[in-house]
């Protein structure tokens, strides 16, 4: 421990304030904004998911694309006008959230379930729910089991690091289940493992079960049990230290849910400039200074809904009735239609 030399009262406080101003500028200095790193690398470092159909995975041409990579894109565009200005790193779920905090990617947009634990424990910030979720189990047809609660005595996969771990555990043990849980570190390892009957059962999300099954020898083969065991309201993350970049990053969300609301997409989008609506004029920067605010160019809104969509767009064409998966809105529908996905007003 550090003593300051004896002094004077007078002496004393002119040390105690060098010191507090020392540490500030220090901090200060330290405290870099992520979206100073953005705009002057021209990109948007993205963490992304190993390879989940729908959410994230690559194309035949090596093009990423889902339902976390174009949320990513559309924070390209809010902050450099350009959604293509993004670059992915693929990460296993053990390491997706030291990636954050070290530095390696400025937003985590990989099927990440927020919780108490993971907020209050690690210097991280969940930006808003973009996907309410909940985990279920995924057997074979040829088994005959209908339902979860006929899974004792079962050996059950699941993806190391993640919440499904605790919620398999939580469900057998309280139901007094017998069970054997098997982990592994990268999901390809945990489809494979399933695949090949090394396990009767996988655990994991259910949107991820629809998204894995894709992946499967047969996938017709393969059904999705009704229970759902848990609360998995998946968001991004960025580094709690961070205000700047957490604005940006959630009010792109909100500014997506709120373009669905109004009935603003990518196709439409440029015939509102110069809306009578106030509310409309504020989203998409012709009323106001909520780009200043933000850090960002007046247009943010805007660029985001002409170059991505809106959220129910995204939805429809990555995980939605339109495509592969074919998930239901559900819980993700608007709340104006019964769903939970709600945004505050942009005012």
């Amino acid at each position: 421990m550090f003593f300051p030399p004896k002094s004077s009262g007078r002496h004393l406080c002119a040390f105690v304030v060098a010191s507090a101003l020392t540490a500030t500028v220090s901090a200060s200095a330290q405290a870099s904004s992520a979206l100073d790193d953005v705009l002057a690398k021209g990109f948007v470092q993205c963490g992304v998911s190993e390879g989940q159909p729908g959410f994230s995975s690559q194309d035949a041409d090596g093009t990423w694309q889902g339902f976390d990579v174009e949320y990513c894109r559309a924070v390209a565009a809010a902050v450099l006008g350009d959604a293509e200005a993004v670059e992915f790193t693929s990460l296993p779920a053990s390491q997706r959230f030291d990636a954050l905090t070290d530095g390696d990617i400025d937003i985590l947009s990989r099927n990440s379930t927020w919780t108490m634990a993971r907020e209050v424990s690690r210097p991280v910030s969940f930006v808003g729910v973009n996907y309410y979720d909940g985990q279920a189990f995924m057997v074979r047809q040829s088994m005959g089991i209908t339902s979860a609660l006929e899974l004792s005595n079962t050996t059950i996969c699941a993806n190391a690091g993640t919440t499904t771990v605790l919620n398999v555990t939580d469900f057998f043990e309280s139901r007094g289940m017998p069970f054997e849980l098997v982990t592994f570190e990268n999901v390809e390892e945990v489809v494979a493992a399933y695949d090949s009957q090394r396990c009767d059962a996988y655990a994991h999300d259910t949107s991820g079960l629809f998204a894995q099954r894709l992946n499967l020898v047969e996938p017709d083969e393969h059904i999705v049990l009704p229970e759902v065991i848990s609360k998995e309201p998946l968001s991004p993350a960025v580094r709690a230290d961070d205000t700047q970049w957490f604005n940006v990053a959630r009010w792109v969300l909100f500014a997506m849910i709120n373009a669905e609301e109004f009935g603003l997409n990518s196709q439409n989008v440029e015939s509102f400039r110069g809306s009578d609506n106030p509310a409309i004029a504020r989203l998409l920067g012709d009323e106001g200074d909520f780009g200043t605010m933000l850090g960002v160019r007046q247009d943010w809104a805007f660029q985001v809904i002409a170059q991505v969509g809106n959220y129910g767009e995204v939805f429809e064409r990555t995980i939605g009735l339109g495509s592969e998966l074919g998930i239901g809105r559900g819980l993700n529908e608007l709340w104006s239609e019964g769903g939970l996905i709600y945004a505050p007003p942009i005012r």
